[in-house]
């Protein structure tokens, strides 16, 4: 009897490139750059994001590289990876929410309107703060919490609060190490 693995919360369906269904390894000389795609969606209107994560021959992990939403609305996502070396690597698909892109979706909706941004901007001191607890401290970890600090800073405007969690540093701090909720994982391919 065969196993039937769980579907996680955000399903991660579809990935390529997979041959014979993943019974056999793609193909690839060293240094080939190769775009690898799946269906990543989850219900509801939550933000998503995905990831690919490469194996070396030896089971090492790599550093995963971010996928990229290949249409809007299409649900299908993809990013290019290279493998260093000769051997059998694997690769594998990570999808997760994105409370901080969900957050800062609703939060430009809400401040600009008035509605309730003492409350949002709260909130999102808190996702900056839980983002800051994932990230070393040399690696910008004080840049997340300077923007909750400001998201807090009841004596400023809301609009110059919420300004300081939109920065091109703390986008660039997320980017590296962004707030995962809900990761699912694909099965490895060859």
């Amino acid at each position: 009897m065969s196993k039937t693995r769980p579907i996680g919360r955000i399903p991660v369906r579809d990935v390529r490139p997979a041959v014979d269904n993943g019974n056999r390894p793609a193909k690839a000389v060293v240094g080939e750059t190769f775009e690898v795609t799946a269906t990543v969606f989850r219900e509801g209107h939550d933000a998503v994001a995905a990831n690919v994560v490469l194996k070396d021959p030896e089971g090492r992990p790599g550093p995963w590289t971010r996928m990229r939403e290949l249409a809007p609305g299409s649900d299908r996502w993809g990013a290019e990876v290279t493998a260093r070396t000769e051997g059998r690597w694997t690769y594998r698909v990570e999808a997760w929410s994105d409370p901080v892109a969900t957050w800062r979706h609703a939060a430009g909706i809400k401040v600009p309107a008035g509605i309730d941004p003492g409350l949002v901007l709260e909130e999102g001191a808190d996702l900056h703060e839980r983002a800051a607890a994932g990230v070393p401290k040399d690696a910008g970890r004080a840049v997340l919490l300077d923007a909750a600090r400001t998201l807090r800073d009841d004596t400023l405007p809301p609009a110059s609060r919420l300004a300081a969690a939109l920065t091109p540093e703390v986008d660039a701090v997320l980017g590296r190490y962004p707030l995962r909720d809900l990761v699912t994982s694909s099965e490895p391919l060859p």
